[in-house]
């Protein structure tokens, strides 16, 4: 075989990507109580757009964040959740190939969602994620909507309203059981050729748990076993917060703050350059925000 060019040989090496991964398309809730916790993400600047044609389902969005909010009485991870407490019940992937993607996942093991699709309706293939979640593949994003197919536009409404102080998808938290954090690493870098970040290098405030860069780079996962005098119900495997990417986060505190949005300040934890994290609402949604360079 021809030797490569010298000069090629210094080029930082590209991450494998063999499933494609290029970002997040939507994060869904789902959740009993629709209108409480669009209250919240309205707080957060989250706007609705669109509602789903035949299912309790609303679409909202700010900048290039799509945020489902589902409250269908049918779906199992509706009826699953606790006093009305929302639960991030699925997140969306970007992909080159949205069907590849998903056989790959289920030669490595990952486990089919079948899919409930009525006439009409967009088939998203998935798989099953953390708790009762699932990973969604999405491959057409570019060229037009996969919202324009299931959703219709809620009228007046802009559909595109700008994000908060630059908003974007920072990454996601998920909480794990104890001593399983090996097995999630080894899942995700295997699954999605996710890459660990060294221990040393933090971003925002919450110096927990193992870090994970996306193989496109645009996203970081976060796996936290629970404190061992904390969860003493040996807390159940689940995504738990959304990271959000802002480029001057004591502006966005403020911006947040003057819209009713309660931070957490206490000794260790107070709102800084670095990051800030919301208080906990209607009992488990909470939001993290992270400094992030324009």
């Amino acid at each position: 075989p021809m030797t490569q060019p010298v000069a090629n040989r210094e080029a930082v090496p590209e991450m494998p990507n063999r499933a494609g991964i290029e970002g997040i398309e939507f994060i869904e809730y789902a959740t009993s109580r629709p209108q409480a916790l669009g209250q919240v993400l309205e707080s957060m600047g989250f706007r609705p757009v669109a509602r789903h044609r035949s299912r309790e389902v609303v679409l909202y969005r700010q900048g290039g964040m799509n945020l489902v909010v589902n409250a269908h009485p049918d779906d199992a991870r509706v009826s699953a959740t606790v006093d009305g407490s929302p639960v991030i019940s699925a997140v969306a992937f970007q992909v080159h190939d949205a069907h590849k993607t998903f056989r790959r996942c289920l030669e490595l093991g990952a486990w089919e969602v079948p899919s409930h699709a009525q006439a009409m309706e967009l088939h998203i293939p998935a798989i099953h994620g953390p708790g009762g979640s699932r990973f969604y593949f999405v491959d057409r994003w570019k060229e037009f909507s996969i919202y324009d197919i299931d959703f219709v536009a809620i009228p007046t409404v802009d559909q595109a309203p700008p994000a908060l102080e630059g908003m974007g998808y920072f990454g996601v938290v998920q909480y794990i059981g104890a001593d399983r954090s090996a097995d999630w690493l080894a899942y995700y870098e295997e699954m999605f050729d996710f890459q660990s970040i060294p221990d040393e290098q933090r971003f925002g405030i919450l110096p927990k748990g193992k870090l994970m860069r996306s193989p496109c780079g645009k996203f970081l996962w976060q796996v936290i076993e629970p404190d061992p005098w904390m969860e003493s119900d040996g807390a159940a495997e689940s995504l738990l917060r959304v990271g959000l990417g802002v480029p001057d986060v004591p502006a966005a505190v403020a911006r947040l703050k003057a819209n009713g949005v309660d931070f957490i300040e206490s000794a260790q934890l107070h709102p800084e350059d670095r990051g800030a994290l919301t208080r906990n609402l209607l009992g488990s949604v909470s939001f993290a925000l992270v400094h992030q360079a324009g």
